[in-house]
């Protein structure tokens, strides 16, 4: 099969980033021929890494210096706001004139094979302009209630000219059938893979060390982990809490830290390139958020044999976490409960252990070869609906270049 996945920006770092490049990787890794096409591009290499037959290209590339002749135009174009993106779609201050014509004519060129799109704004632009010989899947990373009713009622009107509609959960695949109703397109629940790097590291678990990961935004709740691990710092002061990522609530959450006295126990680790290695050293795993779309570090560091403790935020973490089982989970927003799962975990190593050894067994439903399956699976599906004519072909939007 030739599969297509179009990015915002293949050279950021990021949760859909990562697990997009995951999926690539698993899908060439298996003989497909696939294509990575970046919308933005601003440095010279990707920081996930690609197999290299996987083809990579930018539309609009930052790292090239316009040509004399065309910079004038160029330059206006980049900076007059989008006319196709809704500006309810919460990235669209990266998209432009500029973008609208590169993206539409990218569309507007291809013929046959899979067009794999991996945010809204892209899965609307797919709807409405790639050709119907195209199989267009849209990927959705964030569960249908957080988009704005704005950008809802765009995703009502035109995702049902796509083939079909991927989530990661199984709340948000019945949210989807809800409000696409029968019109034709299918939706999918396919969790993101865990990635090809290897079999992951297993946790000894004896480290006084909780980590936790992500974007330092107020989303991610890293403000309320860093006041629930308070209590546990004081009654056990060997262990640390460890969190990687980066953010603009950095600044903030470097203050908190201080102003709680907190500075040789909870620690502001930045972003890595070797956050497996980290996440190994790991005894327990905590998560916070507010929502997620989907939680794919929950089963990367379940994947390492690590127990998680999670809020049980909408919607991934109690699709993945079996409270009492492989993980503890805890009201959402709940400090003190956050504080007491926290202290089972760090007082009892023997609890550690089971809920570790579970989690493991737990993970492998995200190994990359049984994702790659059930993307194979339903490609191959949408492919041969496609062939036999049972999908109505969609005409595409007018817009002149």
């Amino acid at each position: 099969m030739t599969i297509r996945f179009l990015l915002l920006n293949a050279y950021a770092v990021g949760g859909t980033v990562r697990t997009v490049v995951n999926q690539a990787n698993a899908l060439a890794a298996a003989g497909h021929d696939v294509e990575v096409v970046s919308v933005h591009r601003h440095r010279a290499d990707p920081r996930f890494p690609l197999r290299p037959d996987v083809r990579l290209h930018p539309l609009v590339d930052g790292t090239d210096p316009p040509s004399r002749w065309t910079r004038p135009l160029a330059y206006y174009r980049q900076h007059r706001p989008s006319r196709l993106v809704p500006e309810a779609e919460v990235r669209h201050d990266r998209f432009s004139r500029l973008t609208d014509r590169r993206i539409v004519r990218y569309l507007r060129s291809l013929r046959g094979g899979v067009l794999i799109t991996t945010r809204p704004a892209l899965n609307l632009l797919s709807a409405r302009y790639t050709p119907s010989s195209v199989v267009r899947v849209g990927q959705e990373h964030l569960h249908y209630s957080h988009h704005k009713p704005e950008l809802a009622r765009e995703i009502d009107r035109w995702y049902r000219r796509l083939d079909a509609v991927t989530v990661l959960t199984e709340a948000d695949e019945d949210a989807y059938r809800q409000r696409l109703g029968d019109g034709g397109v299918r939706v999918a629940c396919i969790p993101n893979p865990l990635s090809e790097e290897g079999t992951p590291r297993p946790s000894a678990l004896d480290r006084p060390l909780v980590v936790a990961a992500g974007r330092l935004v107020k989303g991610k709740g890293f403000a309320k982990l860093i006041k629930a691990f308070e209590p546990v710092a004081q009654a056990h002061p060997e262990w640390q809490l460890r969190i990687f990522g980066a953010g603009p609530e950095h600044d903030r959450l470097r203050k908190l830290i201080h102003d709680r006295h907190l500075y040789n126990h909870v620690y502001l680790m930045g972003a890595t390139q070797e956050f497996d290695r980290e996440l190994a050293k790991a005894a327990v795993f905590a998560l916070a958020s507010r929502r997620e779309g989907f939680g794919m570090v929950l089963a990367e560091a379940m994947s390492h044999g690590i127990p998680p403790v999670s809020f049980d935020c909408p919607h991934g973490p109690r699709e993945i976490i079996t409270d009492g089982q492989d993980g503890l989970l805890v009201p959402p927003g709940d400090i003190e409960g956050l504080t007491a799962a926290l202290t089972r975990l760090v007082e009892d190593a023997s609890l550690r252990r089971k809920l570790g050894g579970h989690a493991a067994e737990s993970a492998r439903r995200y190994a990359p070869d049984r994702i790659r399956a059930r993307w194979e699976e339903l490609l191959a599906d949408l492919l041969a609906a496609k062939e036999g004519g049972r999908r109505p072909a969609g005409a595409g939007a007018p817009y002149r270049l």
